[in-house]
Protein backbone atom coordinates (compact mmCIF):
# COMPACT_ATOMS: atom_id res chain seq x y z
CA UNK A 1 0.00 0.00 0.00
CA UNK A 2 1.13 3.34 -0.84
CA UNK A 3 0.19 6.85 -0.36
CA UNK A 4 1.17 10.08 -1.12
CA UNK A 5 0.13 12.70 1.90
CA UNK A 6 0.04 15.89 1.56
CA UNK A 7 -0.95 18.62 4.22
CA UNK A 8 -3.49 20.77 2.99
CA UNK A 9 -4.96 23.95 3.71
CA UNK A 10 -8.03 23.11 1.19
CA UNK A 11 -8.33 20.73 -1.53
CA UNK A 12 -11.51 18.85 -3.29
CA UNK A 13 -12.02 16.55 -5.81
CA UNK A 14 -14.33 16.50 -8.55
CA UNK A 15 -15.38 13.37 -11.18
CA UNK A 16 -15.87 14.40 -14.22
CA UNK A 17 -18.50 13.41 -16.59
CA UNK A 18 -17.89 11.37 -19.82
CA UNK A 19 -20.70 12.35 -21.92
CA UNK A 20 -20.58 15.92 -21.33
CA UNK A 21 -17.16 17.16 -19.67
CA UNK A 22 -19.40 19.08 -16.29
CA UNK A 23 -17.72 17.65 -13.26
CA UNK A 24 -19.53 17.26 -9.52
CA UNK A 25 -17.91 18.00 -6.62
CA UNK A 26 -17.25 14.27 -4.68
CA UNK A 27 -15.10 15.83 -1.54
CA UNK A 28 -14.01 18.76 -0.55
CA UNK A 29 -11.82 19.95 2.89
CA UNK A 30 -10.00 22.43 4.43
CA UNK A 31 -7.89 22.01 7.16
CA UNK A 32 -5.81 18.51 6.72
CA UNK A 33 -4.58 15.77 4.14
CA UNK A 34 -4.85 14.86 0.59
CA UNK A 35 -4.09 11.10 0.48
CA UNK A 36 -3.40 9.66 -2.72
CA UNK A 37 -3.83 6.07 -2.30
CA UNK A 38 -2.87 2.96 -4.17
CA UNK A 39 -2.86 -0.60 -3.30
CA UNK A 40 -0.72 -3.43 -4.34
CA UNK A 41 -1.06 -7.16 -5.17
CA UNK A 42 -1.10 -9.10 -1.42
CA UNK A 43 -2.44 -5.58 0.50
CA UNK A 44 -4.91 -6.94 3.38
CA UNK A 45 -6.39 -5.12 6.83
CA UNK A 46 -2.79 -5.49 8.05
CA UNK A 47 -1.44 -2.61 5.96
CA UNK A 48 -5.30 -0.85 5.74
CA UNK A 49 -4.90 -0.75 9.89
CA UNK A 50 -1.49 0.14 10.02
CA UNK A 51 -1.78 3.05 7.20
CA UNK A 52 -4.58 4.47 8.85
CA UNK A 53 -2.72 4.60 12.53
CA UNK A 54 0.49 6.14 10.65
CA UNK A 55 -1.34 8.50 9.13
CA UNK A 56 -3.28 9.59 11.90
CA UNK A 57 -0.59 9.44 14.25
CA UNK A 58 1.76 12.26 12.12
CA UNK A 59 2.52 15.14 14.04
CA UNK A 60 2.94 17.50 10.59
CA UNK A 61 0.73 20.49 12.22
CA UNK A 62 2.75 23.43 14.13
CA UNK A 63 1.82 23.71 17.56
CA UNK A 64 2.32 27.50 19.38
CA UNK A 65 5.82 27.74 18.68
CA UNK A 66 5.57 26.96 15.01
CA UNK A 67 7.11 23.07 15.04
CA UNK A 68 5.53 20.09 13.96
CA UNK A 69 4.05 18.82 17.16
CA UNK A 70 0.13 18.25 15.81
CA UNK A 71 -1.77 15.18 14.51
CA UNK A 72 -4.67 15.28 12.27
CA UNK A 73 -7.19 15.54 15.28
CA UNK A 74 -5.23 17.81 17.52
CA UNK A 75 -5.29 20.15 14.45
CA UNK A 76 -8.55 19.80 14.08
CA UNK A 77 -8.02 18.22 9.94
CA UNK A 78 -9.79 16.36 7.81
CA UNK A 79 -9.07 13.66 5.28
CA UNK A 80 -9.45 13.59 1.51
CA UNK A 81 -8.68 10.24 0.24
CA UNK A 82 -8.76 9.43 -3.33
CA UNK A 83 -7.99 6.66 -5.25
CA UNK A 84 -4.27 6.28 -7.43
CA UNK A 85 -3.35 3.39 -9.11
CA UNK A 86 -1.06 4.78 -10.65
CA UNK A 87 1.43 5.34 -7.45
CA UNK A 88 2.57 1.95 -8.84
CA UNK A 89 3.85 2.86 -12.16
CA UNK A 90 6.83 1.38 -13.27
CA UNK A 91 8.87 3.73 -15.49
CA UNK A 92 12.05 2.30 -15.05
CA UNK A 93 11.84 0.72 -18.15
CA UNK A 94 10.79 2.44 -22.09
CA UNK A 95 8.46 5.49 -22.33
CA UNK A 96 5.23 3.78 -20.97
CA UNK A 97 4.68 3.01 -17.16
CA UNK A 98 4.01 -0.59 -16.21
CA UNK A 99 1.61 -0.95 -13.98
CA UNK A 100 1.75 -4.35 -13.16
CA UNK A 101 2.11 -4.13 -9.43
CA UNK A 102 -1.04 -2.25 -8.81
CA UNK A 103 -3.86 -4.43 -7.17
CA UNK A 104 -7.11 -4.91 -9.58
CA UNK A 105 -9.94 -3.17 -9.12
CA UNK A 106 -11.52 -6.37 -7.74
CA UNK A 107 -9.60 -6.34 -5.12
CA UNK A 108 -8.51 -2.67 -4.90
CA UNK A 109 -11.89 -1.19 -4.68
CA UNK A 110 -12.69 -2.88 -1.74
CA UNK A 111 -9.41 -2.54 0.01
CA UNK A 112 -10.20 1.49 -0.61
CA UNK A 113 -13.83 1.13 0.79
CA UNK A 114 -11.92 -0.86 4.09
CA UNK A 115 -9.38 2.24 4.01
CA UNK A 116 -11.62 4.97 3.90
CA UNK A 117 -13.55 3.37 6.81
CA UNK A 118 -10.70 2.51 8.93
CA UNK A 119 -10.26 5.80 8.72
CA UNK A 120 -13.76 6.84 9.97
CA UNK A 121 -13.84 4.13 12.20
CA UNK A 122 -10.87 6.52 14.36
CA UNK A 123 -13.29 9.39 14.72
CA UNK A 124 -11.89 11.96 11.55
CA UNK A 125 -13.53 13.48 9.08
CA UNK A 126 -12.98 11.45 5.97
CA UNK A 127 -14.48 12.86 1.94
CA UNK A 128 -13.72 10.81 -0.91
CA UNK A 129 -13.30 10.48 -4.56
CA UNK A 130 -14.78 7.92 -6.69
CA UNK A 131 -13.24 4.70 -7.58
CA UNK A 132 -11.97 4.52 -11.11
CA UNK A 133 -13.48 7.56 -12.23
CA UNK A 134 -11.95 10.62 -14.53
CA UNK A 135 -11.22 12.77 -11.45
CA UNK A 136 -9.86 16.53 -10.53
CA UNK A 137 -7.84 17.37 -7.93
CA UNK A 138 -7.96 20.85 -6.78
CA UNK A 139 -5.10 21.74 -3.22
CA UNK A 140 -3.65 24.37 -1.58
CA UNK A 141 -0.38 22.64 -0.52
CA UNK A 142 0.49 23.68 3.50
CA UNK A 143 4.21 23.77 3.68
CA UNK A 144 4.62 22.47 0.79
CA UNK A 145 4.39 19.70 3.31
CA UNK A 146 4.24 16.07 1.26
CA UNK A 147 5.14 12.48 2.93
CA UNK A 148 5.67 9.10 1.10
CA UNK A 149 4.11 6.15 3.18
CA UNK A 150 4.31 2.44 2.40
CA UNK A 151 3.94 -0.69 3.82
CA UNK A 152 4.57 -3.54 1.84
CA UNK A 153 2.12 -6.54 2.34
CA UNK A 154 2.89 -9.07 4.79
CA UNK A 155 4.84 -12.45 3.59
CA UNK A 156 1.69 -14.91 3.06
CA UNK A 157 -0.82 -12.54 2.95
CA UNK A 158 -3.83 -12.29 0.60
CA UNK A 159 -6.03 -9.73 -0.48
CA UNK A 160 -9.44 -8.87 1.55
CA UNK A 161 -11.73 -9.36 -1.90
Amino acid sequence: MRILLQRVKRAEVRVVSENDQSARITGRIDTGFLLLVGFTHGDSKAEIDWMAEKVLGLRLFPDADGKLNRDIGEANGALLVVSQFTLYADARKGRRPSFVDAARPDSAVPLYNDFVEALRARNVSVATGEFGATMEVDLVNDGPVTIWLEREPAQGTTSTA
